[in-house]
């Protein structure tokens, strides 16, 4: 008996663990893809044409790994649809963190 309580105790950690680590992946992986959203809002409130936006981005200050970099023209195609004085008077990072978080 002592032994099944004991790998049962050793299961909950594992899983436990596991779940943190995933957590913590998932809240990097939103932070960076907010980030892109990010930077591609400061991109467009700076009127720059979204065929130029991918390079403009990668010539700041990239805070994410490069396989992130195939994203900018995806979350620029929904930026770009945006009115401006919606982006003004918006967070699109903090708002795509909180979203990509909930799902």
């Amino acid at each position: 008996m002592k032994r099944i309580c004991q790998a049962a105790v050793a299961l909950v950690m594992t899983v436990t663990a596991s779940s943190v680590s995933a957590a913590s992946a998932k809240e990097k992986d939103c932070g960076y893809q907010a980030d892109i959203v990010a930077a591609v809002q400061k991109a467009r409130l700076d009127r720059v044409r979204e065929k130029d936006v991918t390079e403009v981005v990668l010539a700041g200050e990239v805070t994410w790994p490069e396989n992130y970099n195939a994203a900018i023209p995806i979350f620029a195609g929904e930026v770009y649809k945006l009115k401006m004085r919606d982006l003004r008077n918006s967070d699109q990072g903090a708002a795509w963190r909180k979203l990509c978080l909930a799902n």
